[in-house]
Parts: structure tokens; sequence; C-alpha cells
């Protein structure tokens, strides 16, 4: 059996020859053990400095070939397009941020970015062009412009998709997600929710326009689903009220779904982070297939959720992120044995990290993880 039929067997409902397993992204660090050489795959850092500097082709070979050699070297049943793994941004000719120190830059505009050690990621800490920004309704009133993808970033995914269609389940991109839209970030944006409510209703009205047109362009005709990771938690509750997500977002997500569902046959895998056991029926109504991510340590316990959604959703997870990055092998081996006793019967289940095989993963504890699933994925 394929990882293809393997997966959507499980996602209806069914036991197939085993369970599936795949992860939401497996970070530069675990790739570069996989296939035995430096990657710009999910090296975000690596590659932002990369762009700056008008190195485009160099990591858009490295983020073709090296793909093709992680996934024919490690035996998951899934492939997805994550960040820094097919998009290449468009070459202009803006001038790349000032280097100021050995971690920080800062563009033209004053906005300051900042490396993270923990992450290997370069994020935006201070941005005086959003913070200025004020949000009105005549702005969002307009046709929206639809994106569509750099060529090079088409071929890397195209390739890819062609390689693998026949044998593994692709979560491929599509236009957007519309999620919890937060106007400037999520600070500014929970005060946007509550002081300028009619300007976010018109923002999320045009997105969901903008998102519909783009679908065209991003959904590849042979991926099997489209795979989405707006957060919608932190680690004790919703980022937002469930009456509050509802009213603002609700529809316009479910509408999203059913456009992927009617209009292209894909399945919708939904990643989410945080404790989101106040949404959960926002989630099955919105419709999504699946719910990848199940962060433990926000106290969404997978065998808890097999007995309450199991059968109405296929659950994506079971192994701790803080297990992989700072356990022990035992530790990472007993998620897998807790995970497959509770969540494997009956289907509708996959194996994966409660976020992704993250920067940091101790890689002992990753084999670890593979080799206890192959002990106990069988039915």
């Amino acid at each position: 059996m394929t990882g293809k039929q393997r997966v959507l067997m499980t996602m209806r409902g069914e036991e197939p020859d085993r369970v599936p397993i795949g992860e939401f992204a497996i970070d530069f660090d675990t790739v570069e053990k996989i296939i035995g050489h430096e990657t710009y795959v999910r090296a975000k850092a690596k590659s932002q400095i990369a762009f700056w500097e008008g190195r485009h082709d160099e990591v858009a070979e490295s983020y073709l070939n090296d793909q093709l050699e992680l996934y024919r070297k490690i035996d998951i049943d899934i492939i997805t397009f994550p960040m820094a793994t097919w998009e290449i941004p468009p070459e202009t000719d803006d001038p790349p941020p000032k280097r100021i120190d050995d971690t920080t830059w800062e563009d033209r505009w004053g906005r300051i970015y900042k490396y993270s050690d923990l992450t290997a990621d370069i994020t935006c800490i201070v941005d005086p062009v959003a913070e200025s920004r004020v949000y009105t309704r005549k702005e969002f009133e307009a046709d929206p412009v639809i994106p569509q993808p750099d060529a090079r970033s088409w071929k890397i995914l195209d390739t890819l998709i062609r390689t693998f269609k026949d044998e593994k389940f692709i979560c491929g991109p599509s236009g957007g997600e519309i999620g919890i839209l937060f106007l400037g970030g999520i600070e500014r944006g929970c005060m946007e929710l509550l002081t300028n409510p009619d300007v976010v209703r018109q923002a999320t009205d045009f997105y969901l326009k903008q998102q519909n047109a783009a679908d065209s362009f991003f959904i590849h005709p042979d991926s099997d689903s489209v795979l989405w990771g707006a957060d919608f938690g932190f680690k004790t509750a919703p980022l937002i009220s469930p009456a509050m997500f509802d009213d603002f977002f609700l529809q316009a997500n479910r509408l999203r779904v059913e456009r992927i569902h009617n209009l292209f046959d894909k399945k919708v895998m939904k990643h989410c982070c945080g404790n989101i056991q106040a949404l959960l029926n926002s989630f099955l109504e919105i419709g999504y297939d699946a719910y990848q991510s199940i962060q433990a340590s926000a106290d969404m316990d997978i065998c808890r959720l097999k007995s309450s959604i199991g059968d109405r959703i296929t659950l994506w997870g079971g192994v701790s992120l803080e297990n992989l990055v700072s356990g022990s092998p035992d530790d990472v081996r007993a998620d897998v044995r807790r995970a497959m006793t509770c969540a494997k019967k009956g289907g509708r289940f996959i194996l994966g990290a409660s976020h992704s095989i993250a920067v940091g993963t101790n890689y002992e504890n990753y084999m670890a993880m593979l080799d206890e699933y192959h002990n106990l994925c069988t039915y």
C-alpha cells in the first residue's frame, strides 16, 4: 500500500495496512543529518540572507534537489510545503537591509530584523511602517491584486508533486487561509477587533475574495490536499474568545474549506498550535479534514481528543516536540506507544510530532520515534 492510499484510507475512518506517519515540517538540522550535507530546506535564516544577497537560484536549486533526496531517503507518507521549502520571493531593485551587527539588520524604512539562535530564524522586531499604518474600509473596498508564484517556485512545487504523487499523500499550497485576521499583528489586531470591527469585517471579505482567486494559481492539480498553518491559540486558551471567532471568522473559514472541497476536490489539513479546546466545535463546523499539531504542552491531549472528536476529524500528532528536543529516546518511545494505544483503532489517526521536527530536535530522539513507530504501526 502506498502512503497516499494509506492516508486517504485512514481519513475515511478505515484501518489501512499501517498507521500513516508524516510531519508538518522537518527543519534543516534534521534534514542535513538525513541527506548528509548542508541545505537551505527549512533553513529560514540562511535562506533569507541568501535572498537579501540575490542568491535566489542557489536557494531554488537546494529546495528542489535536497527535497527530492530527502523524500527518497525517509520513509514517511506525507509531503508538505511549509515556509522555506518552495517559495522563492521575486527579485527587486530594493537595497537589502544593512547589517548592524552579527544578529541584527535594518532596512531603509527603519525596520529592524533580529536573528534568533533558538529558532534559527530572522524576525522583524521593529516595524515603524506597520506601526504608523491606519486601516480604513476604503483600502479593502478595491479589487484585490491576485498574487502568483514565481516560476522557480512553481518548478519546485511541480517537480516534487509529479515525482511523488503516486507514492505519497501531497499537502500542497493554496491561495491562503483566512484563519484569524489580526490587522497589524496579534497585539494590534486584537485592538482592531475591538475598536475597528467594521474594517476587520471588510478586510476579511477582501482577503476571502483574494484567496479564492489565487487558488487557481497555487493549488496543484495533482495534490491531495492543502495544508493551512495559522495558529488559533496560545498555551492556555484561544487567541480570541470563541464567540468573537464565530462572529468574525467562522463563516469565512467555512466558505474557504467548502470551496477547496467542492471546486478542487482536495482535503483541508489544519495545523494549529495552542489550547483550542474551546474552538473544537468551530473546527468541526468549518469542515477541516485533519487537525495537525495537537500541542500536549497546551493541554491538547490526543487520547482525549480521540474519544471526543476522533470519529469526525483525523488527528495528526501524538509525539511531544518538547520530548523530541530535550527529552530522552525513552520519553519519545513512550509518547509513540501512548498515541498508538489510544488513537490507532478505527483509523482517523496519523502519527507525527506535536508541531514539527523543529530546529534543535535531538536526532537520536527522532530515530527512536521512527523505530518505535515501525514496532507498532501495523494493524
